[in-house]
């Protein structure tokens, strides 16, 4: 391996010899919270306390945060576009022509992709897809790519989760004599494709009230709007108009892999999608589920690290495809043998990603500079581009600095990713070292780069430059977001009852985070690979609790812990313990 250390960053041996801050957690006065009902208010006052920290505090407010309502989404022809590729797609119905639909290879896109493809065909339209190549194709849309789809016989293509900036691919397309709609909720560009329409709830003009949805959920505004249209037209028998309740588990996969919001219209999604995924229907989520090891009531957090990385693997080791027959299948046997193979590159990629993170801290650690400057770029010829970012979030985690990871490439070329921390606006810094890209983009926190090998040193110092510039030493420590402070006497079995109310959690909606002063240490063993298992006491009380990843964290005599209160299950009794966030000596 040949490797570049370029800009070496935080204090001691990681985030191990760093204190996180702990701050109350503020409220975000745009967040569209979501949806009327009649639910029941929270009956403990605590749970009231988080959300209205939340911007959540009028009882309508909390009644229709609790229970968000399929009934309660926005009208989709509010994104603005809907109406042309409504009518666009049923013209392809009606003169029997082939939609390709083009996705990304991540989760929102092989979700979106499965999604319309499926829906498309249940309504009688001829449909096929295509998935680019992370290595041969690269992100979005490409003329190589439109060429190959047109020579398949398309007459229609349909990108979903990219597009937004294709303006070259738009009009290659209207060239060649084939449409273009657009379906994308990333950032737009000064200009707007011109394709046939393009649906994204960030560009000019567009009425539709949220705008952080996944681009699997713009996708299902679509669906939503064209099954109207195909009702309007008489094209279901009496009960055979299909239900799309039985898309939301692809909506939930992609909207919580994407990481967007849960808040607003994803909230709906994620909250009935869910449900779906807990039962579901599909061949290819019963199998992968079954390699994932998920059982019994899908979580959010099992949806971020067993099913979307399974789903992701693919992708980011080769191609998406299987991703997409998984979803598409209908055999269960074959769902079951792409699940294992999904399983098998997952394993691979993990292998990968511990290796090269091993590898990257090494490099941090032994530079001559560490640990003075404000961001980290590394390189190596021997990483894998598509694992780079992956191990970029977790140097974020360890080090708290705003991070790039290049994999050069044998020709002399070089991709990066990169992803950063509050308060350092990633594509903004981006710009100033652009001189020493030949392309990048992305958003707050995070981003991609493609540049020379012999300009990445040239790259790391000038954004080692803008890092220090828009970073101060304050934003260099960790935050820890706590929700409300309590006493012993608050933590029962119906406050973890009621918390459970709040879920899904995720983006926009973090598992609410309570604090307790001066616990005794009771008891403190290591358990498993670096865990610890304590007995916390205060005023009579005793709590078990669990803290994962702090076996070398000091515990002292009295502690001040930041949690949250569970009822853990384990053979066949339920307990009430508390999951550590934080430790640190009483103040």
């Amino acid at each position: 391996m040949t490797g570049d250390f370029f800009c070496p960053p935080a204090q001691g041996k990681g985030m191990q010899g760093m204190r996180k801050r702990w701050e109350p957690r503020k409220a975000d006065e745009g967040t569209p919270w979501s949806t009327p009902s009649g639910a029941s208010l929270p009956a403990h006052p605590l749970v009231a306390a988080i959300l209205a920290a939340r911007g959540v505090g009028m009882p309508e407010e909390v009644s229709q945060f609790l229970a968000p309502a399929l009934s309660a989404m926005h009208d989709p022809s509010l994104l603005r576009g809907m109406g042309a590729a409504v009518s666009r797609l049923l013209a392809a119905r009606r003169k029997g022509e082939t939609v390709c639909v083009y996705g990304d290879y991540d989760v929102d896109g092989v979700t979106g992709t499965a999604l319309l493809v499926s829906f498309l065909r249940a309504t009688g339209i001829k449909c096929l897809y295509f998935i680019p190549n992370r290595f041969d194709d690269g992100y979005g849309l490409n003329r190589e790519a439109i060429e190959r789809i047109i020579a398949l016989g398309a007459d229609l293509i349909v990108s979903v989760d990219c597009g937004i900036t294709a303006l070259d691919e738009a009009l290659f397309c209207r060239e060649q004599g084939i449409d273009l709609i657009i379906v994308d909720h990333h950032a737009p560009a000064e200009s707007i494709p011109a394709a046939c329409a393009v649906l994204n709830p960030l560009q000019p003009g567009c009425g539709y009230p949220f705008k952080a949805l996944a681009g699997v959920g713009v996708a299902f505004n679509l669906l939503v709007a064209l099954r109207a249209a195909l009702r309007d037209e008489g094209a279901f028998e009496p009960g055979a108009e299909p239900d799309l309740r039985e898309w939301l588990d692809l909506v939930a996969l992609g909207t919580i892999a994407d990481v967007v919001p849960l808040t607003g219209q994803n909230r709906i999604y994620a909250f009935h999608g869910l449900r779906q995924l807990s039962s579901p229907a599909r061949p290819g989520i019963q199998a992968l589920k079954r390699v994932a090891g998920v059982t019994g009531e899908v979580s959010c957090g099992q949806v971020g690290f067993r099913l979307a990385p399974r789903l992701n693997a693919a992708g980011r080791m080769e191609s998406a495809v299987p991703g997409v027959d998984l979803l598409l299948s209908a055999s269960m046997e074959e769902c079951l043998g792409i699940a294992a193979e999904l399983d098998a590159a997952n394993a691979e990629r993990q292998a990968i990603e511990r290796r090269i993170l091993d590898e990257a801290i090494s490099l941090v650690e032994a530079g001559a500079d560490y640990p003075g400057r404000r961001s980290i770029v590394l390189a190596s010829d021997a990483w894998h581009q598509g694992v780079v970012g992956i191990v970029a979030s977790r140097l974020v985690e360890r080090y708290h600095r705003p991070t790039i990871l290049i994999a050069l490439g044998g020709d002399g070329s070089a991709k990066g990713s990169g992803r950063s921390i509050p308060g350092f606006h990633l594509l903004d810094a981006l710009a100033p070292c652009s001189a020493h890209l030949e392309r990048y983009g992305g958003h707050r926190y995070a981003a991609g780069v493609g540049l020379r090998a012999d300009k990445v040193a040239a790259f790391a110092a000038a954004f080692e430059v803008e890092a220090a510039l828009r970073l101060t030493a304050d934003d260099l420590v960790p935050r820890l977001a706590v929700d409300v402070e309590t006493r012993p006497e608050d933590i029962t079995r119906e406050l973890a009852l009621e918390l459970k109310r709040l879920e899904p959690f995720g983006n926009g909606n973090p598992e609410p985070v309570l604090v307790m002063h001066r616990m005794a240490v009771l008891e403190r063993r290591v358990v498993g690979a670096g865990h610890l298992r304590l007995k916390l006491a205060r005023d009579g009380y005793s709590f078990n609790a669990i803290a994962f990843n702090m076996a070398a964290v000091e515990t002292g005599g009295v502690v001040d812990v930041a949690f949250y209160p569970e009822l853990n299950e384990w053979n066949g009794s339920t307990t009430l313990q508390l999951r550590v966030k934080d430790l640190r000596p009483a103040e």
